[in-house]
């Protein structure tokens, strides 16, 4: 694909992680530590420079044991003295982009090669009035928005710009299940939207919606028909499927802590049974290693900590339901990141990625 560098199968790729102690962070150090290519130069934390990592993240600690969160004035230094980097970054909504912008320009000034996937939505808008409308605060740097391309790597086979923002958890279950049925043209470009998502999805700090003892036992809807995903699934599936289409998306707070079950209701433009719908799913899919497509409901235990996919399909009538299933740290955020960051530097899509879920969370 164009926009990428080089690299051979054992070329080691100094990898920078923004966004200090949060899940989606630690979730990337827990990836990069297995990493063949990728290695951990420095990890960004403002609020923590200077602490070991390993008292953030206790069960990191015997790979990262002697590692020190770095300031931001440190990473700048790092990034503008390597030749390339892999910044991955997970800093939350409204941090991200001006954090980001101040690190490219520290390595334009010093003629470096950074590439970043960030996984926040900071960048996933392709107008800083269509990320104002939605997040309700003002782009930190609206001029690189044209530096990013917003996609999965499922549906997106040549990437022309530098840097990817990674659509959030939810977009990407939902992504995956609606984008080939609007991409062949299945459905009428109205889908209604079902997803469950556990308790990690919601970040470190503790809030109602994640404390344990509330959500433990308990399933329950918030921001039915509001969610703020809900304008990045339809631009996302717009560019990949080239179809603009109505999402009506109705989220649910899940009691475990990690996964999503994402359920896709549409209505047929032709009638088809179930084996038809499959095949069609995997057809779509036959290049993707990370997508399975089964005969039998997919289940978030299958799939969860993983950065593996699983989809299904039932057709009656003109009616069609697809189910996808995703772990929300690693498909749906830090392995998706992962995915594209081999892809941009010519590595097996599957570096670093292929281990199994355990199945017994």
């Amino acid at each position: 694909m164009s926009a990428s560098a080089s690299a051979s199968a054992s070329t080691k790729i100094p990898a920078i992680v923004l966004g200090g102690t949060g899940y989606v962070a630690g979730e990337l150090l827990r990836l990069i530590a297995g990493h063949p290519n990728f290695e951990l130069a420095a990890i960004l934390s403002d609020s923590q420079p200077g602490e070991p990592v390993g008292k953030a993240f206790p069960h990191l600690a015997s790979v990262y044991g002697g590692t020190k969160f770095s300031s931001q004035a440190e990473v700048e230094r790092l990034i503008a003295e390597l030749p390339q980097s892999a910044v991955f970054g997970a800093a939350p909504h409204g941090v991200s982009h001006a954090l980001i912008d101040s690190l490219l320009k520290a390595a334009e000034r010093a003629n470096t090669k950074p590439r970043v996937v960030d996984i926040s939505a900071d960048y996933r808008y392709s107008s800083a009035a269509a990320y104002e409308a939605v997040y309700k605060h003002a782009h930190g740097a609206p001029d690189r928005i044209r530096d990013f391309t917003c996609a999965l790597s499922e549906h997106l086979q040549t990437l022309t710009t530098p840097h990817v923002a990674h659509p959030g958890c939810f977009a990407t279950s939902a992504l995956l299940a609606s984008v080939p049925l609007l991409a062949m043209d299945l459905v009428e470009p109205t889908l209604f939207l079902s997803g469950v998502t556990g308790s990690t999805g919601s970040g470190r700090k503790p809030v109602d919606g994640t404390h344990h003892p509330v959500r433990h036992s308990d399933l329950y809807s918030y921001n039915a028909l509001a969610h703020r995903h809900t304008p990045e699934i339809a631009a996302c599936a717009k560019a990949a499927s080239g179809v603009e289409a109505e999402f009506a998306f109705v989220p649910h707070s899940g009691p475990f802590a990690r996964g999503i079950h994402m359920t896709v209701q549409a209505r047929l433009k032709a009638p088809a049974d179930t084996a038809r719908v499959i095949s069609a799913l995997r057809e779509f899919y036959a290049r993707a290693p990370f997508v399975r497509v089964t005969d039998s409901a997919p289940r978030v235990k299958d799939v969860a900590t993983s950065n593996y996919a699983h989809l299904s399909a039932v057709a009656s009538g003109r009616t069609v339901a697809v189910m996808c299933v995703v772990d929300n740290l690693n498909k749906g955020a830090a392995g998706g990141a992962v995915q594209w960051m081999n892809r941009i530097y010519g590595l097996p899509e599957t570096a670093g990625l292929t281990t199994p879920a355990p199945g017994w969370t």
